[in-house]
């Protein structure tokens, strides 16, 4: 599914009380944000880590070794930025594994055509090239990649054979990075909760009435002393829940053999397509021909195929 399908749904719901010179202003701007190759997300990507880091560095490093934490623990999100920024920039460099006419014919034998989601002899009318299977148009890039996976507008870049390895280490480490972050703030904030013996203090509301310190008063408390540190927590953990299932789908896709153009088709095809184009007495259900188990399949990742050898034989 394309990125920027939901927001052509929106427009619909909203044309009956939005100007139309809004939506059309609207729609430009979209379109430049999703249809065409911008840096705007990757500024916003590195403008965020600057935040995050920025407030770990100024003020969580800092009480953390007042609180004599371990200074390894402490130098690990480094650690992993330094190697989450290196398969960044390999991520967003790297060509995914663009289609041409010169090199078309090595793609042409990397895998064969299932004959549902991949037809032989199919071409690709803006590129002018023979598909090969696994293969897609990205409307953002304007090229056909192999295996193709999705456009990410975080790297600026195709997810397809030949970076997919380094997508996958890349969102791994985003991943760790940020619940390291997490479990190393939490653990700060329980640290200066537990040295103050809070919870065993009490308060006094505006009635008048005293009352034991519970979870929401000391998470008041602690917003009002430490406001960047427990927004940044909040952020961290969000985006820790997020990005950690995403990891799990992406897993899952690896092992499968699938991308994430494929899953979707798939989904696309087993709901619609099949029921509105087979016959009533037959059930045909997508298969995936490409999985030949997890090893092999891990293999793949790491050794996408060109011209060396056919996964699957129609």
């Amino acid at each position: 599914m394309c990125n920027s399908d939901w927001y052509l749904h929106l427009l619909q719901v909203s044309s009956f009380v939005i100007p139309t010179w809004l939506q059309r202003a609207a729609q430009r701007v979209l379109h430049r944000l999703f249809h065409t190759r911008s840096c705007l997300f990757v500024v916003l990507h590195l403008a965020l880590q600057v935040a995050v880091y920025g407030e770990y560095t100024w003020e969580v490093f800092g009480y953390c070794q007042q609180l004599e934490f371990s200074i390894h623990y402490l130098l690990l999100p480094y650690l992993l930025l330094a190697v989450n920024m290196g398969f960044f920039i390999l991520c967003s460099v790297t060509n995914p594994g663009t289609i041409t006419q010169s090199n078309q014919e090595s793609f042409l034998k990397a895998y064969g055509y299932d004959g549902v989601m991949f037809q032989k002899s199919t071409l690709c009318p803006t590129c002018n090239v023979e598909k090969p299977a696994r293969s897609k148009h990205c409307s953002v890039c304007n090229n056909c990649v192999h295996r193709f996976d999705h456009h990410c507008v975080w790297v600026n870049n195709c997810i397809g054979a030949f970076n997919i390895r380094y997508f996958l280490v890349y969102l791994f480490t985003l991943t760790a990075m940020a619940a390291n972050l997490a479990i190393i703030t939490a653990a700060f904030l329980t640290k200066v909760v537990l040295l103050s013996n809070m919870m065993l203090g009490s308060y006094i509301d505006d009635q008048g009435q005293e009352h034991a310190v519970e979870i929401l008063f000391l998470i008041q408390h602690l917003f009002l002393t430490f406001p960047r540190i427990v927004f940044m927590l909040g952020f961290v953990i969000v985006l820790s829940l997020v990005l950690g299932a995403y990891c799990c789908f992406a897993l899952y896709l690896v092992l499968t053999n699938q991308t994430s153009n494929e899953w979707y088709k798939s989904r696309r095809y087993e709901c619609s397509c099949c029921k509105a184009l087979q016959p009533h007495d037959r059930h045909i259900v997508y298969r995936n021909v490409y999985s030949q188990g997890v090893w092999v399949n891990l293999k793949e990742i790491f050794k996408p195929p060109t011209s060396s050898e056919k996964k699957k034989k129609t």
